[in-house]
């Protein structure tokens, strides 16, 4: 997947200059984006300020380390299970 050359802050302050009322249109002009581009961070991004933004990253980085988690232990069950299953 194509990393964006925006950071979620810089996404973020370009979302407030739509809030406070230039043009979407002015605004991927300035930035060089394109128009679905802006509306997909806004529908992903409106509303958020960069604490709320932080606490988002956050529990994405730890929702992830919960799957890996779960998904190491799961093997690992399943390993112990087929061990068991052949000494019976």
């Amino acid at each position: 997947m194509k990393r964006s050359k925006f950071t979620e802050s810089q996404i973020i302050n370009i979302l407030k200059e739509f809030e406070l009322g230039k043009s979407a249109k002015d605004i991927c002009r300035e930035n060089g984006i394109a128009l679905p581009t802006f509306y997909s961070w806004k529908r992903k991004y409106s509303g958020m300020d960069a604490q709320q933004l932080k606490e988002l990253k956050a529990l994405k980085e730890e929702n992830a380390r919960l799957k890996r988690m779960y998904a190491d232990l799961s093997l690992d069950h399943r390993i112990l299970k087929d061990i068991i299953e052949k000494k019976l």
